[in-house]
Formats: C-alpha cells, structure tokens, sequence
C-alpha cells in the first residue's frame, strides 16, 4: 500500500523532469533530437 502512495509522487517528479526537458509524445520530434545527441559510425568495409 505504501508503494501506491509513493509511485504517486515519483510519477509527478518524473512528468515534471520530462517538462523540464521538453518532451512530447511526437515521434518525428523525438527522432530529431535523437539525431542531435547520437552519431551514427560509418560501417567499415571488410578488404
């Protein structure tokens, strides 16, 4: 019972961080700043 009442408050902590970081639900977005943060390694040729 305790943890209902705590996943409660982390939940609001954690919808909060996401603000703070704005995220949204939106894929195309999501992907745009993925390719922003990771660089693809170009795949080496075996000779």
């Amino acid at each position: 019972m305790d943890k209902a009442v705590n996943s409660g408050g982390q939940l609001d902590k954690f919808k909060e961080a996401a603000r703070q970081l704005e995220t949204d639900d939106d894929p195309e977005r999501f992907k745009d700043r993925l390719k922003k943060l990771v660089k693809h390694k170009p795949v080496e040729k075996p000779e």
